[in-house]
């Protein structure tokens, strides 16, 4: 019987903004808020223009609203991002290596401070912190296979 295969590839364009801080800590940390605080409020967006066209009007209350809600999501998954950038590159310095494991650690710090920063307690915080360091080195090995 014969066979057909399709093979094609899907890349998406890359943008790159470069703000120097004079610190490599700072730039990719601001590098990171920027990138991930983006992601975020086109997300938004489009959430919003979903639900504007549901309802089928727009008021300048639910505008003002949107614009609140992308501001608000932007800032803090710029936040998390940038805090998380900052912590694998202090793990980096530190260890003085790169590998999987400086996301890891990153990824723990970075739940444990979002977490405590949420007002969470101990068992919640330490929750946190394994899922962060799970989802970083998911991440990390991931960007190998690529």
């Amino acid at each position: 019987m014969p066979r057909s295969r399709f093979s094609g590839s899907l890349s998406s364009p890359k943008v790159d903004l470069v703000v120097d801080m004079g610190n490599p800590f700072l730039n990719l940390t601001v590098d990171g808020f920027l990138k991930i605080g983006t992601v975020a409020v086109a997300k938004v967006a489009v959430e919003e223009t979903y639900y504007v066209v549901k309802r089928g009007s727009v008021s300048r209350n639910n505008f003002e609203h949107s614009l609140k809600k992308m501001c608000k999501e932007g800032a803090y998954w710029g936040a998390v991002a940038g805090l998380y950038v900052g912590m694998e590159y202090g793990a980096e310095r530190i260890r003085g290596t790169r590998d999987w494991k400086n996301a890891m650690v990153g990824g723990a710090l970075t739940g444990a401070i979002v977490s405590a920063a949420s007002k969470n307690k101990g068992d919640k915080i330490v929750a946190d912190a394994i899922a962060g360091g799970a989802i970083a080195t998911a991440a990390e090995f991931l960007s190998y296979l690529t």
